[in-house]
């Protein structure tokens, strides 16, 4: 998301407005509310909702990864005071509070829907005693204030921001002298369909949303072991995670599919070919995609672990 929100990209595509207070998510498409008489409220609001949808069921797809790199963290001691950046509707907020039982966590995002969203599943998991919501623009030039934390969590929002450097350089202001900084970002998007045509047309799909990407969300991809060493921080360990989890063994699977696939086609829709249209929207056809058990999620994700 190439605007001035945060919020954690979910795992699948999601467009993303140049430009617009940040949400999380590597949005695919072009300028929402934007659109040729498109009513701007109603259309950020769906939008909004779409993007929320997405990161919640790639928190619970992908949710054993995500605690999985909670427990390789390189601390010190037990965090009692964690930041989340571009927290999104809570994936890493809520592993964080379950990682560390005697942790606040101060959830910071652009999109207030999406912060409603945490503070509404905090609240029915009897958590909103330990969480704190902030409603920030993250490419401001001074941030408010979040406190000295002894971990700070950005998934996949660093790469949003418009001045990805310039952060860096604010974490590290923010950071107690002993924290940590997890910064973690996706290798691609995730793919699902089993080796055959549908691949392949999955394959020139993506192609076409990188090529959208190299253009609105110019920071994907960056070199942040560099960045970050040039920001100050030393860098504490580095890890890959591949991901590979098939249909029968998470039923949010298909669903995780329609949201990210129907997303990636809203980004395509004026690059990708009509006979790959037409064969993209059978594709993810809900009658179609949803009852399929041969779906596979196979993505990665790199995590740097990074001290002042």
């Amino acid at each position: 998301m190439s605007h001035s929100h945060h919020t954690p990209e979910p795992h699948t595509p999601e467009p993303h407005t140049p430009r617009t207070p940040h949400t999380p998510h590597d949005h695919n498409t072009p300028d929402p509310g934007h659109g040729p008489g498109a009513p701007a409220h109603d259309h950020h609001h769906e939008l909004s909702a779409d993007q929320a949808e997405i990161l919640d069921l790639d928190a619970e797809v992908l949710a054993s990864h995500i605690t999985s790199l909670t427990d390789w963290l390189p601390l010190t001691a037990a965090p009692r005071h964690i930041v989340d950046l571009g927290s999104g509707t809570g994936a890493g907020t809520f592993a964080l509070l379950a990682r560390f039982p005697e942790a606040h966590v101060t959830a910071v995002d652009s999109s207030a829907p999406h912060l409603q969203r945490l503070r509404e599943k905090a609240c029915a998991a009897g958590l909103d005693g330990r969480v704190r919501t902030v409603h920030a623009d993250l490419d401001a030039a001074a941030w408010p204030d979040l406190g000295t934390p002894d971990l700070v969590w950005a998934s996949a929002s660093m790469h949003h921001m418009a001045d990805p450097d310039q952060a860096l350089r604010h974490v590290r202001e923010l950071l107690a002298p002993d924290g940590l900084f997890a910064l973690l970002e996706l290798s691609g998007f995730p793919r699902f369909m089993p080796a055959g045509e549908e691949a392949a047309l999955e394959e020139r799909a993506h192609t076409a949303s990188d090529r959208f990407h190299a253009e609105h969300v110019p920071h994907r991809g960056a070199a942040w072991g560099p960045k970050l060493t040039a920001a100050g921080f030393g860098i504490a360990g580095e890890r890959t995670l591949d991901v590979r989890i098939e249909a029968p063994e998470n039923p949010a699977i298909a669903r995780y599919a329609l949201a990210g696939l129907t997303r990636l086609r809203t980004t395509v829709a004026e690059t990708l070919s009509p006979e790959d249209l037409r064969a993209l929207d059978t594709l993810i056809a809900p009658e179609n995609l949803t009852p399929r058990r041969d779906l596979t999620v196979r993505t990665s994700r790199q995590i740097w672990a990074a001290r002042p």
